[in-house]
């Protein structure tokens, strides 16, 4: 009885010895292994002992052998899965012949790439790019733009306003970077200003409650219609290889005349028809001369420059450009949607 005590307290010292038993190279695991588990090991002779311990001794004495022989063996497990990471992160950072991981790109989201290339085309033609405030007052999102308080054009745009201050509310388009570009700059004028914008619509494949606009401005002396015809014309060519555009009469508060600007897409396919509802032109833009007032409104001599505007949606022309079905596809950040545009400029 008391030589089946001891050799439980013996068990269990080894016990303790397995779980603080550290190794730094594969031949210790080894003997360490063999020691315990070999077939000549010490869990072999504790095995062998076994059947000479008295049956009420069997249960106690069965327990010790069988922790030993489970720490042996996690131990063993541990210390070679240390080992092979060592020699796998040694043989990784220590080989500097090795090439290096390959650096996962990032994708371009399509509204970055059109607006890019809208800023690019206009800049060869000494247009620069302008930005203003998305939460605007109301002086430099209408009333500066032909737009006094009540007047019925106001209703054309749906706006979202800040209720603590009923003057403060969120840009409805970037002409207020216009306006903001005009009082702190002489003509000539020659600017852009791409930008998100606000306004309080109904959620569907087709619009969105906020959206992407860039607009054009051109003020200086003997500035005509003429000159607006041709840079739009250098525009449509630039950015959809498109020459043939036309110019329908419509109208704009802040512009006199204005105009509706349309491209000949073409019917060479269904998607054409669609697009184009079987006319083959596709709207893009408006655009017009600077009204006079408004630039009176900026303190600009109206008498002595005149000047023209154009303004177009970034999200449409992404839209058409990349066949994209749904513009809240734009806005919803789904990567597999993304990553189609990685080889894209």
């Amino acid at each position: 009885m008391l030589k089946c005590i001891e050799m439980i307290d013996e068990i269990k010292k080894h016990q303790e010895f397995v779980r603080a038993f550290k190794a730094t190279k594969a031949d210790e695991v080894e003997a360490f292994r063999i020691k315990y588990l070999g077939s000549k090991g010490l869990l072999k002779g504790y095995f062998a002992a076994f059947k000479s311990v008295p049956n009420e001794d069997k249960k106690a004495f069965g327990q010790a052998i069988n922790a030993l022989k489970s720490a042996a063996e996690e131990k063993v497990a541990e210390l070679k899965s240390a080992l092979e990471d060592t020699q796998e992160a040694a043989g990784v950072y220590g080989d500097l012949t090795r090439p290096g991981a390959p650096i996962i790109l990032g994708s371009r989201h399509p509204i970055s790439i059109v607006k890019n290339k809208i800023i690019d085309i206009f800049s060869r033609i000494g247009f620069n790019v302008s930005e203003g405030p998305e939460i605007e007052d109301d002086w430099h999102n209408f009333t500066a733009l032909n737009l006094p308080e009540y007047h019925p054009a106001r209703d054309m745009q749906d706006t979202f306003f800040v209720q603590t201050n009923p003057d403060v509310l969120l840009r409805t388009h970037t002409s207020s970077v216009q306006v903001r570009y005009m009082e702190n700059n002489k003509p000539p004028i020659r600017t852009i200003s791409p930008g998100r914008v606000y306004r309080n619509e109904a959620i569907s494949a087709r619009s969105h409650c906020f959206f992407h606009q860039v607009e054009g401005l051109y003020v200086d002396k003997g500035v005509s219609f003429a000159d607006l015809k041709q840079t739009l014309q250098y525009f449509t060519t630039e950015m959809f290889g498109k020459s043939k555009i036309r110019l329908r009469p419509s109208y704009f508060p802040f512009t006199e005349p204005s105009a509706e600007v349309d491209v000949y897409w073409g019917l060479e396919t269904e998607t054409d028809y669609k697009m184009t509802k079987g006319t083959g032109w596709l709207e893009i833009m408006g655009c017009g001369m600077v009204d006079p007032n408004v630039l009176e409104n900026c303190g600009i001599d109206s008498t002595e420059y005149s000047g023209f505007a154009f303004g177009m949606g970034i999200d449409r022309i992404a839209l058409l450009l990349h066949q994209i079905p749904d513009i809240r596809m734009l806005s919803e950040n789904d990567l597999r949607f993304l990553e189609q545009f990685k080889s894209a400029d």
